[in-house]
Parts: C-alpha cells; sequence; structure tokens
C-alpha cells in the first residue's frame, strides 16, 4: 500500500532532504529552493511517496542548479574511509591520513592527519570536530578584516553542519559558516565570509547587496565560479 508523502514531516532522495509542506487543494508537485538553501516540497494530497521519489529522481539537475545559485554547497556525496593514505583537505591542501596508536583525538601535524585505530571507527564524527574547533579559531582571526572593511562591528562567527550551505546569519552580528568551508582555499572561504557578511544588512539578493559585495571583493564572480567548481569535490557527510 502506497504511504501519502504527508504523514512524513520530511523526505530524502539521495543526498537531498526536503521539507514536506502542509497539505493544500494543489494538483500538481512542486519543489522550491528557498533563500537559506533549504528544499521544500510541495504535493497533492492523493501524493503516494514513491511517485514524489520519481519526481524528485527527475529534477534532480535541476535542484542542483537552482542551490549552486544560492552560492550552496552542493554535488554528489563524496565517501571518505577512514583509513590509511586517505586524503583530506584543509584550507585548500590535502593531507593524507595515517592510522596509529597513541593519538587522542584527531591531529595535524608532520604533513599528516593522524588518529588512533579506535577513533578511526567513528571517523565522520572526529574529523567534523576537529574541523570546527579548528576552524573556529582560524575564522575569528579571518572574519575581523572583511568585517572592518565592511563596516561591521563585533561579528561573531560560529562553525556548525549547514546542511547544504556554505554560511548563514544570525541577527545583525553573527555569522555562521559550514565546517565542510575549511577544506576549501583561503580566497574561497574569504568569499564565503563576505558573502555573509554582506547579508547582516541586507537580507536578500539584491542590487544594493551585491553592490556591497563587490565593494568589499572586485572579483567576486571569479570567486564565485571558481567556489562552484571546487565545491561539488568537497566532502560534506550529506547522508
Amino acid at each position: 500500500m502506497s504511504t501519502s508523502i504527508h504523514t512524513l514531516g520530511s523526505i530524502a532522495v539521495g543526498d537531498l532532504v526536503f521539507t514536506v509542506a502542509p497539505m493544500t487543494d494543489r494538483k500538481t508537485l512542486e519543489i522550491t529552493v528557498d533563500r537559506d538553501a533549504s528544499l521544500v516540497l510541495r504535493a497533492p494530497a492523493e501524493a503516494s511517496r514513491e511517485r514524489v521519489e520519481r519526481f524528485i529522481q527527475s529534477k534532480r539537475s535541476w535542484v542542483y542548479r537552482k542551490l549552486a545559485e544560492k552560492d550552496a554547497l552542493v554535488g554528489p556525496p563524496i565517501v571518505k574511509q577512514f583509513v590509511d593514505g586517505e586524503g583530506f583537505a584543509y584550507l585548500g591542501r590535502n593531507y593524507r591520513l595515517k592510522i596509529e596508536d597513541g593519538i587522542d583525538g584527531v591531529r595535524l601535524e608532520r604533513g599528516r592527519f593522524r588518529m588512533s585505530p579506535e577513533t578511526a571507527a567513528g571517523g565522520d564524527e572526529a574529523m567534523r570536530r576537529w574541523y570546527v574547533r579548528t576552524g573556529e579559531q582560524w575564522l575569528s582571526r579571518r572574519v575581523e578584516p572583511w568585517a572592518n572593511r565592511m563596516g561591521a562591528t563585533g561579528v561573531g562567527v560560529a562553525v556548525r553542519d549547514l546542511g547544504y550551505r556554505w554560511g548563514s546569519t544570525k541577527g545583525e552580528s553573527y555569522i555562521n559558516i559550514h565546517w565542510a568551508t575549511l577544506q576549501l582555499a583561503p580566497s574561497l572561504i574569504d568569499y564565503v565570509i563576505v558573502h555573509e557578511l554582506a547579508h547582516l544588512k541586507e537580507l536578500n539578493h539584491t542590487d544594493r547587496y551585491w553592490a556591497a559585495v563587490e565593494r568589499a571583493m572586485l572579483d567576486y564572480e571569479r570567486r564565485r565560479a571558481d567556489l562552484l567548481t571546487a565545491g561539488a569535490r568537497v566532502w560534506a557527510c550529506h547522508g
């Protein structure tokens, strides 16, 4: 027996997760991509999960393109194995993993990521924690000059898992950066920083918003294009 999609709060198809909008009397399926890169599915009351999954599969290329237009982290999921020789990026450089006894947590030293066999057993979470911890220290220093240039003071920064968003804002003086961003080259991380700092004063991508981005970063369009290419190679642990 088919399951109605409206009995679910969300639905995941591959690496894409959609919030199911409340039921209405609509007759067609529709996907929208919100400003924050969240995905919303609207469906008729009688729509089954099977029908919805087929529809989403047919629209995957369109969804990826729309996410890219919003400077979102997109691309097919990249799977990492926590074994000797696996590569992990940090600030645009690739480092090989070394599994060895006696290592507490995750370390980046002597040109390698290092962790114990016990840590490797939960490697995904351990690496995420490392990027968060290291990223908050690095970004707190990196954000301040850009914030000063853009007339923002006292801006705080947090590193979090933001799904398909490179960054987001909170209130008028706080930005969030996806932990996966720390894998990018510093010039691309700077673009993400400037993109979010501009949102502190202008919520939407208006002409005034892009003018503020351009004043701070004249070559933002090139960096934005480079981010789309680089983002497809970033490991982000999408489910």
